[in-house]
């Protein structure tokens, strides 16, 4: 009886048609579920790298009002006076290869108090058009608040 059940186990040759069709399947589920969980990854990861980028630009203008660049009450850096004076290293857009719109990508600046400290808020816009960060303090920003 043992040499019957070696015998039927040797003469196994593969897989039979339903057992390759419920791997398939397998498959199929494993991969609905991951491909728009990567996606959500990819999208969150260039929402943040905008949020990163707001905060570059804060503290940019922050060694621009140092340096007594532009008024001390109150102002703005558009991201090409803060990249010209040396500032800020050109920032790449991470939703668009064309990259931010140097003009209309700014910071503004308010003293706040007798304090000497100052309230900040950025704005990115992409040359395409999309205002990725509306006017918002970089300190407050989530991902929510980023348009990609």
């Amino acid at each position: 009886m043992l040499k019957k059940i070696g015998q039927r186990l040797k003469d196994q040759r593969g897989l039979t048609l339903i057992e390759l069709l419920a791997v398939v399947v397998i498959l199929g589920i494993i991969a609905a579920i991951a491909i728009p969980s990567i996606g959500g990854i990819i999208n969150n990861s260039k929402k943040d790298a905008h949020i990163a980028n707001a905060q570059q630009m804060v503290d940019a203008a922050r060694m621009a009002i140092t340096a007594n660049d532009k008024g001390a009450t109150a102002g703005q850096f558009t991201m090409a006076e803060l990249v010209s004076k040396g500032y800020l290293e050109t920032v790449d857009d991470p939703s668009d290869s064309t990259g931010y719109d140097d003009a209309k990508s700014i910071v503004t600046y308010t003293a706040s108090g007798t304090s000497g400290s100052y309230t900040y808020t950025v704005t990115l816009v992409g040359k395409a058009g999309t205002t990725h960060v509306a006017p918002k303090d970089p300190k407050t920003m989530k991902r929510t608040d980023i348009t990609l």
